[in-house]
């Protein structure tokens, strides 16, 4: 069974189990930086980067992730231009959710994450974290901001039903 894209988490809402993990995705050239939820949906927590290889070989190990954590859905951080536009990193964002989908049955969503990084950066230097530490955690740190943010979204849109 293909995975359903969601383009809005409003969307993707509805159509997710109440008590599952969620992983949220922070895609780059080089890293994908991972976060997963608890089973509340709750609190976004950082679990690693991967080194990207091939997509093939990358899908391994999120679906090895996937499968281990009982992920509800995943969501993937769309790089959005500030103007709200989307450039070649949302197309590729796309692009890897589409090859993604028939390769895993839970629900695939997008979340605007302009500025995840910079607010990951951020955190990070308050915390005063080497230079190299931050190189080592910052894409799974913005992962765990984008997946943040849908957390407190379906957080709002649940109350409000």
């Amino acid at each position: 069974m293909t995975a359903i894209i969601y383009e809005t988490i409003d969307e993707l809402s509805a159509n997710l189990p109440p008590t599952r993990a969620l992983m949220g995705l922070d895609l780059g050239t080089k890293t994908i930086g991972i976060a997963v939820s608890d089973g509340m949906q709750a609190v976004a927590t950082p679990l690693e980067t991967v080194r990207r290889k091939k997509f093939s070989v990358d899908v391994i190990r999120l679906t090895s992730i996937i499968s281990d954590r009982a992920i509800g859905a995943v969501i993937l951080g769309l790089p959005r231009n500030m103007d709200g536009s989307e450039g070649p990193r949302c197309q590729s964002t796309r692009a890897f959710a589409r090859n993604l989908a028939p390769l895993i049955t839970v629900p695939i969503g997008f979340w605007d994450e302009r500025l995840s990084t910079v607010a990951a950066e951020k955190a990070l230097l308050e915390a005063d974290t080497t230079r190299k530490r931050r190189a080592e955690v910052i894409d799974h740190v913005a992962a765990s901001y984008i997946l943040q943010g849908v957390l407190d979204r379906l957080g709002h849109v649940r109350t409000n039903r």
